[in-house]
């Protein structure tokens, strides 16, 4: 969700009923501005808490804020100690587990998840300290990782009971139910909300996901060193073939800047493989909507079998 994630989709979406989450890096800065990410945790809390007060039958998800745990992020120790501050009651991690950052998170009442792509990482993150597990499967928008949900879910499920979030081309609320039938507590999805009218996408963006389908997703290490998931109309409109991309050494990775994208690649645009779903730009609240309906109409017709 580089960019797309930002207090606007966040409120939308915790007033909804979901948890929402933007990266912390999403919160740029230039030298000498103020420290927007501060900004944006105060603008959260007090718009939820505000709904809260006004909604008292119906309150809000919390929120999360996802850290990037690599060596080249120079603002995650300052972003710890914002988030710590503002109480965030989800941390979400990734490109590393670091217990340092799994204590932050609790020193403020908070719990941390961790990013995995497959079970030798999912021991590693609960070794470290984190309290659950975010599993990226084939198929996620971004730095997807390569293994079926069916085979990531089974393994991790054979040793861990904790939290357990399944991501990848979760697009329907059939697909919700599917994850949590297969071990899964809670379904973590990304690419749909970008095609929401409270996403910080611009309209070229939010058209592609919507005329896009899983044979327009790409997948390639060029963008960031990582292996990620890509819409091919938007590396056409680069400059480059979507088919005969190079690739790219996970050493060139870097957040030094506030990201791991390049600009001239910055109109690349990540997406997952469940956009097919995705049929028209929505309010969040419509495509929560949306999902509850699907979840329930699925669950009946499991039901009836």
């Amino acid at each position: 969700m580089f960019i797309v994630s930002g207090p606007d989709l966040v409120i939308a979406q915790c007033c909804a009923g979901i948890v929402g989450s933007f990266p912390a890096l999403n919160a740029r800065e230039a030298d000498g501005e103020p420290v927007q990410l501060e900004a944006w945790l105060r603008r959260i809390t007090e718009a939820l808490d505000a709904w809260n007060q006004a909604n008292p039958d119906r309150p809000a998800a919390p929120f999360g804020v996802n850290q990037i745990v690599h060596r080249s992020n120079a603002r995650l120790e300052r972003d710890l100690e914002i988030c710590a501050k503002w109480k965030v009651p989800i941390w979400i991690t990734s490109l590393g587990a670091r217990p340092e950052v799994n204590e932050a998170a609790h020193s403020c009442g908070g719990i941390a998840l961790h990013d995995v792509i497959n079970d030798t990482f999912a021991r590693k993150a609960i070794a470290k300290g984190a309290d659950g597990l975010i599993a990226v499967a084939a198929g996620a928008g971004g730095h997807a990782g390569p293994q079926s949900p069916f085979a990531l879910v089974q393994e991790i499920r054979a040793w861990f009971d904790g939290p357990l979030l399944l991501s990848g081309a979760i697009a329907t609320g059939g697909a919700v139910l599917a994850a949590q039938a297969m071990g899964a507590d809670l379904a973590y999805i990304g690419s749909p909300f970008i095609a929401t009218e409270e996403a910080n996408a611009v309209p070229e963006y939010k058209k592609m996901i919507v005329d896009g389908g899983a044979e327009d997703i790409v997948t390639s290490s060029l963008f960031t060193g990582v292996s990620g998931n890509y819409l091919k109309p938007s590396i056409k409109r680069a400059g480059m073939d979507p088919d005969a991309l190079d690739t790219a050494e996970v050493s060139s990775m870097s957040f030094a800047g506030g990201t791991a994208k390049p600009k001239a690649w910055s109109q690349v645009w990540g997406a997952g493989q469940g956009i097919g779903a995705v049929q028209e730009v929505a309010p969040v609240s419509a495509l929560v909507d949306r999902l509850e309906r699907e979840y329930d109409a699925a669950k009946a017709a499991i039901g009836r079998m």
